[in-house]
């Protein structure tokens, strides 16, 4: 059994549509970060960093608990455990990790700080300049890349269910410019509809949403 500890956010929506993707079996555990629950003894434990999303797999590779924390580290583990969402040719699956890793290192970072400093009570063009640029640049480079294939590692794998909330996400921000970016890209917006109607990502996003209220 999975024992999912996330909250409603890009980065703690991506476990459970994974998890509701491939059927597989989970308790899900709502860590309100706005009340500092990950930061509890409990949840450190679990997740030094105190940060969602993580899991503890009670059946781990040797049969013991197992806690594996970060989100793509989380999404490979799941991947690899149970053979879905990952692709077995050694291209494509080369293509899927460097696809996950350019989320963790650029989609998520960069429209992360853009919708920080957006929302923040002081106003710093400087740093606002900085996160929308690079995230209009990151969106031209997902345009280009859905341009060429239907999914970013050609099929449809985890690099796609780290990297969509993220891009759903940026409509929310309150950036004119990260708007316009996603109405410029197309190819983005095709791969967004098609993994929104996908029924495991609509119930995964409504789990989440319900669970963390």
């Amino acid at each position: 059994m999975i024992e999912l500890y996330t909250w409603n956010t890009p980065n703690g929506q991506k476990i459970p549509i994974f998890l509701e993707e491939t059927g597989t079996p989970y308790n899900f555990h709502p860590v309100h970060i706005g009340k500092g629950e990950q930061k509890t003894p409990e949840f450190l434990a679990i997740n030094p960093n105190g940060k969602i999303p993580a899991i503890v797999d009670t059946e781990g590779p040797d049969g013991e608990p197992l806690r594996v924390f970060e989100s793509a580290a989380i999404l490979q583990y799941l991947a690899e455990k149970t053979g879905q969402l990952i692709p077995a040719h050694p291209r494509r699956r080369a293509e899927a990790l460097m696809w996950l890793a350019f989320q963790i290192g650029g989609v998520g970072p960069m429209f992360g700080q853009a919708g920080f400093f957006l929302r923040a009570k002081e106003r710093n063009e400087q740093a606002i300049e900085r996160y929308t640029t690079e995230s209009q640049r990151l969106f031209g480079v997902l345009e280009r890349r859905l341009g060429e294939e239907e999914y970013l590692a050609v099929e449809y794998s985890i690099a796609d269910m780290a990297t969509y909330p993220w891009v759903r996400a940026s409509q929310f921000v309150g950036s004119d410019v990260l708007q316009q970016a996603l109405a410029d890209a197309p190819n983005v917006r095709r791969w967004c509809a098609a993994i929104a109607a996908r029924p495991a990502v609509e119930r995964a996003l409504q789990i989440t949403k319900e669970k963390s209220q």
